[in-house]
């Protein structure tokens, strides 16, 4: 097998596998706030249902980005194609601080104390 295949197939299996973990987050999040509807206010539910989404988009595109890494490795390291991954990283970190602050209101470089849900 010739090396760019097996770093082509790595890095599409990075991304099935952070779609597949946004997708299946999502469906989690949805069954379990369904679940809890009945159990806590809708205010509850709906904070519940936004951290669950959340964190599943996290990981999700920590997959992602490592993906386009892999992926841009072996293409020809051209100024162009170092400058297109640049910007999706630097998009999809922003994405990743902006959903941290949002989802567990703290900077990700904050120490937090785990609390079980």
């Amino acid at each position: 097998m010739e090396l760019d295949s097996v770093v082509h197939g790595t890095a599409r299996g990075l991304e099935m596998a952070g779609i597949g973990i946004i997708v299946a987050g999502a469906l989690f999040a949805l069954v379990s706030t369904l679940g809890r509807l009945g159990k806590v206010n809708e205010e509850e539910a709906y904070y519940h249902f936004r951290r669950r989404l959340g964190r599943a988009i996290l990981l999700g595109l920590e997959l992602l980005v490592a993906a386009d890494i892999v992926g841009t490795v072996m293409v020809r390291p051209t100024m162009e194609n170092v400058l297109v991954l640049a910007v999706i990283v630097l998009i999809r970190t922003f994405l990743s601080v902006s959903l941290t602050v949002e989802v567990e209101g703290r900077w990700p470089w904050q120490v937090t104390r785990r609390t079980d849900e």
